[in-house]
């Protein structure tokens, strides 16, 4: 335990990877903002196009998670020049990526943004589609931003990630309200605005990567080697977009209450998890780094250690969510009724946080081994035991808003044990340049 690395180690990672994570975010409430003066319609068409553009850019995130975790290992066994090899190609793999994002969304803008808003809702539909259209131009730059945010953190510079996510969000912010009212461009005037910013990031991330006097050639071997780390995580992150999605959509079902109540509670987990995820980043630099050196005992003594810590703060988050059981949702409604829907969620919304706490901290640890797999096939089966069962209860057998939310802590709870066994079993800790 003496050689682990220290908690201020990790918070050195952890601290500066959750302002990397919040810059967006945050970016995101200034561009609602501007945008909801314009109106109603321009709102809702500004929520159904970012929806669709943040879903596809969740898929493309294995450029960051999985890269960090490789990267790691390289630069734990001292080849800081192969690390960096493996940031060229996962900029390589985030182009093309990236391109086939934007050639998808501009041919089938209309009929996703009508799957989402409904044919009954043509000026949300149209605006959706045309912000789409001008946004999805930037997916190839939001691939390098994210394949550099994987490299960069596996040497471990949380620094530069940071700095440019920050600069390149405000100029987003700065530019919004300049090109919506002062060029009169309206609701395209947001999509404008956030491919600018997304490329001053990405030429950012690509100037620290032509700095380190890498080869840029292609290198197809590499590149089919993180398409399997594609595979696991992406097949991973779609099956929790899934889940997520289905809970939104069989709560709307209920009744605008209940779906307000449900908002309200998921939006808050998202927020929450930010703080999660950057203990997450920190486990996967470190991991992939004590791994890559040999230093196998290390690296499980500090799998302990952040499970402790993720549990610690999961346990903080549950406390102050359940104090505020009649406070916090008055915050986002004034409405009686919604408020007194929140109950049915407020419970089960408090006791998954500690077990997420120590399910976020596993995640990092798995990634930063590289053993993908293991995080796929047991996230698919915690959703289909935990999750489905009363997905199907909800909105077959009106089991209500209590339903959803016992399969949502069901699968967080299911996620603790089976990812919780694997790491307390120790077989993802080899040691070593690259995974086993």
């Amino acid at each position: 335990m003496a050689d682990r690395p220290s908690d201020r180690r990790i918070l050195a990672l952890a601290v500066p990877a959750l302002g990397a994570l919040a810059a967006e975010p945050l970016y995101l409430l200034v561009d609602t903002a501007v945008v909801g003066h314009l109106g109603k319609e321009a709102l809702a068409g500004l929520a159904v196009g970012g929806g669709l553009l943040a879903n596809a850019v969740w898929l493309m995130s294995f450029l960051a998670y999985g890269t960090t975790g490789r990267t790691a290992r390289l630069f734990g066994a001292g080849r800081r020049a192969d690390a960096v090899h493996e940031g060229v190609q996962a900029t390589w793999l985030g182009v093309i990526l990236g391109l086939l994002v934007t050639v998808v969304l501009q041919v089938f803008a209309e009929p996703l943004a009508t799957l989402i808003a409904g044919s009954d809702h043509p000026e949300t539909i149209a605006g959706a589609v045309a912000w789409l259209r001008i946004a999805s131009l930037g997916a190839p730059l939001i691939a390098i931003t994210l394949a550099g945010q994987g490299w960069l953190r596996g040497v471990q510079d949380m620094r530069k990630p940071l700095v440019y996510l920050i600069g390149a969000n405000a100029i987003s912010a700065a530019l919004a309200p300049l090109f919506v009212y002062g060029l009169d461009l309206g609701l395209e005037g947001s999509a404008v605005a956030n491919v600018c910013g997304q490329a001053v990031a990405a030429a950012l991330f690509l100037q620290a990567l032509l700095r380190e006097r890498a080869s840029l050639r292609p290198d197809r071997a590499a590149m089919t080697a993180q398409l399997s780390t594609a595979r696991d995580l992406g097949l991973r992150t779609i099956a929790m977009e899934f889940t997520f999605i289905s809970a939104t959509a069989a709560a709307s079902r209920m009744g605008p209450e209940q779906v307000a109540a449900h908002l309200i509670a998921i939006q808050l987990w998202f927020f929450l998890a930010l703080t999660l995820d950057a203990f997450a980043i920190a486990a996967q630099a470190l991991i992939g780094e004590l791994l890559g050196s040999d230093e196998v005992q290390a690296a499980r003594a500090l799998a302990r250690r952040l499970c402790e810590l993720g549990a610690i703060v999961g346990i903080v988050f549950g406390l102050v969510i359940l104090a505020g059981w009649n406070l916090i949702p008055r915050i986002f409604t004034s409405d009686a009724d919604v408020v007194r829907a929140t109950g049915a969620a407020w419970g089960w919304f408090a006791l998954m946080q500690p077990f997420g706490g120590v399910v976020f901290a596993i995640d990092g640890i798995l990634i930063g081994a590289g053993d993908n797999a293991a995080i796929r096939n047991r996230t698919l089966l915690s959703i289909g035991l935990g999750y489905l069962p009363c997905l199907v209860g909800t909105v077959y057998f009106g089991w209500g808003l209590t339903g959803l939310w016992v399969g949502l802590t069901l699968f967080i709870l299911l996620r603790f044990v089976l990812l919780g066994a694997r790491t307390l079993r120790g077989g993802w800790a080899v040691g070593g340049a690259r995974p086993a």
